[in-house]
C-alpha cells in the first residue's frame, strides 16, 4: 500500500516537472519571437520592394542652413549662400532669402551691415505674407559695367512686383554704380543699336510695380543709371527720411518718379540728382510732398504730360515746406502740345528757393528738342495755387506759358517774394501767357500783380470740356 502511494507521488511530481519545462520553453520562444517583431524600421535611405524610399516617421528633420535658426523670422542673406564681398554674384542668395521670407508673416529679410552684395538685375515678386520687412543695413551694388546687363534687364535693376504691406528700411545703401551709363560709350551704343527692342532709357534702381501699402524709409539710394526710386500702378505709398544722391552731371536721373500711383506721402528726405527731385506723371492723385530738401537738379515737376497726343490725368497734389537750392526749376507743371486730359487741384506752398533759375513754372509748350511742331490741343490746367514762394532766382521769377486754345484757369499767386540772386544780374520779368486767376500781396517783383488775367468765365468752360476723359 505504501509502495503504491509512493509511486503516485512520484508520477505527480514528474507531471509537474514536465509542465514546468514546457512552460519555460514556450516563454523563451515567445521572447525570441517578440524580439524578431520589434526590429527597428528601415533607415530613410532604404527602399521598399517598388524601389521607393521607405517612410521613416521617427527620422530627424533636415538640418537647417548654416547660421540659420529654425523657426526664426529673420532671414539673413548670408545664410542663403551670399558672399558679401562686393565682387561675387549674390543674386541667387537674395532670391532664395526673399522666397523663404515671403512665406512667413512678419518676416525680415536682412542685408547685414559691413557687407557689400553684388546683385544682378532681379525681380522680387509677391504676393507675400503681410508685414514683410527688407532690412538693408549693408550695401546692395548694381553691376558697374554696361556690358554686364542683359538686354531684357534695362528697364530696372531691383524690381518689386505685387508686394503688399511691405517695408524697406535700414541704415545701409543701394548703389547703382552708374558712372559708365552717364558717359557715352561703345557698350551703350552697341546695346541700343543691335536690338530694336532695347529702349533708349536706362535702368531704374528700385522699382515698385502694382504694389500697395509700401513704406521706404531711412535708406540711401545712390548713382542710379536713371530713376532712383519709381512707383507705377501702385498706391498707399510712404517715403520717409531717405537720401537720394547722384552727380549733377548725371543725365535724366530722377530722384522719385510716380506714375499711375495714388495716395502717396513723401516727407523728410534729401534729394540731389541730375533731373527732377520728384517727378509726378499721369494717373497720379492724392500726393502729398513735404519737408524735402531738393538740389541740385531740376526741381519738383508735374510732367511732362500728354506726349504724342496721349491722355494725362493728375489731380489733388500738395507740395509744401520745400527747400530748393541751385535747381533749374522750382515747382513746375509741364505738358506737351496736343495732349488731352487735365491737371487740377494743385497746391505749392511755403517753398524756399535759393539760386533757382525759374522758381515758378507752368509750360504747356514743353519740348525736349530744339524744334517741336505747333499743335492746338493741350492738357487743361486749373486750380493751381502758389503761396509763400520766397527766395532768389537767377533768370526769371515766374513763367506761366499757357495754351491759346486751352488756357490755364484759377491760377492763384499769393505772397510771392522773389529777388534776383546777387552776382547773376538776372532781372527777368514775370511772364503770364494765357493765364487766368488772381494775385494777392505781398508780391515781388511788382510786375506779378498785373501778370494774370482776371476774366476767365468762358475760358473755364473750355477747360472743363477737356476734363471729361479723366473721370
Amino acid at each position: 500500500m505504501k509502495r503504491s502511494r509512493r509511486l503516485c507521488i512520484l508520477a505527480f511530481m514528474a507531471i509537474i516537472f514536465l509542465i514546468f519545462i514546457t512552460s519555460s520553453t514556450t516563454s523563451v520562444e515567445a521572447k525570441k519571437h517578440s524580439v524578431k517583431k520589434s526590429k527597428p524600421h528601415k533607415s530613410k535611405h532604404q527602399k521598399d520592394k517598388k524601389g521607393n524610399p521607405s517612410p521613416d516617421s521617427s527620422s530627424a528633420p533636415a538640418a537647417p542652413l548654416p547660421n540659420y535658426p529654425t523657426g526664426s523670422k529673420i532671414f539673413d542673406i548670408l545664410s542663403f549662400g551670399a558672399k558679401g564681398d562686393g565682387v561675387s554674384d549674390d543674386s541667387k542668395a537674395l532670391e532664395a532669402a526673399w522666397k523663404a521670407a515671403c512665406k512667413v508673416p512678419g518676416a525680415t529679410l536682412e542685408i547685414p551691415s559691413e557687407f557689400k552684395f553684388l546683385i544682378m538685375p532681379i525681380t522680387l515678386q509677391g504676393p507675400c505674407m503681410p508685414h514683410l520687412v527688407f532690412q538693408i543695413d549693408g550695401a546692395l551694388l548694381a553691376p558697374p559695367k554696361v556690358s554686364s546687363w542683359a538686354k531684357f534687364s534695362l528697364f530696372q535693376w531691383i524690381n518689386f512686383k505685387w508686394v503688399h504691406n511691405f517695408t524697406i528700411q535700414g541704415t545701409g545703401f543701394v548703389d547703382g554704380q552708374a558712372s559708365e551709363w552717364w558717359t557715352p560709350s561703345d557698350d551703350i551704343y552697341y546695346i541700343q543699336k543691335k536690338s530694336k527692342h532695347i529702349p533708349s532709357w536706362k535702368p531704374t534702381a528700385l522699382r515698385f510695380y502694382s504694389s500697395y501699402n509700401v513704406t521706404v524709409q531711412d535708406i540711401k539710394i545712390l548713382n542710379s543709371p536713371q530713376c532712383h526710386l519709381k512707383f507705377d500702378n501702385s498706391g498707399g505709398i510712404t517715403v520717409n527720411n531717405i537720401t537720394i544722391s547722384s552727380p549733377e552731371s548725371s543725365p535724366n536721373t530722377d530722384g522719385i518718379h510716380l506714375q499711375n500711383t495714388r495716395d502717396v506721402e513723401i516727407q523728410h528726405s534729401n534729394i540731389a540728382c541730375g533731373d527732377d527731385c520728384v517727378s509726378i506723371q499721369t494717373g497720379c492723385s492724392n500726393v502729398h510732398i513735404h519737408h524735402i530738401n531738393c538740389g541740385p537738379g531740376h526741381g519738383i515737376s508735374l510732367g511732362s504730360l500728354g506726349k504724342d497726343k496721349t491722355v494725362a490725368c493728375v489731380s489733388d497734389i500738395v507740395v509744401e515746406k520745400i527747400s530748393l537750392l541751385n535747381t533749374m526749376a522750382g515747382v513746375r507743371i509741364k505738358t506737351w502740345q496736343g495732349g488731352v486730359g487735365s491737371v487740377k487741384n494743385v497746391s505749392f506752398s511755403n517753398i524756399q528757393v535759393s539760386d533757382v533759375k525759374v522758381p515758378i513754372i507752368i509750360d504747356q509748350y514743353y519740348c525736349d528738342k530744339s524744334v517741336c511742331k505747333n499743335q492746338t490741343g493741350a492738357v487743361a490746367i486749373s486750380g493751381v495755387t502758389y503761396d509763400q514762394i520766397i527766395g532768389t532766382y537767377t533768370a526769371q521769377p515766374v513763367h506761366l506759358a499757357c495754351s491759346n486754345a486751352i488756357p490755364c484757369t484759377d491760377v492763384d499767386l499769393t505772397n510771392i517774394q522773389l529777388k534776383p540772386s546777387s552776382g547773376y544780374g538776372g532781372l527777368g520779368q514775370a511772364l503770364c501767357l494765357n493765364s487766368y486767376g488772381k494775385s494777392l500781396a505781398p508780391l515781388l517783383p511788382s510786375g506779378i500783380d498785373s501778370c494774370l488775367r482776371r476774366d476767365g468765365g468762358a475760358v473755364k468752360r473750355i477747360a472743363r470740356s477737356r476734363e471729361h476723359v479723366c473721370f
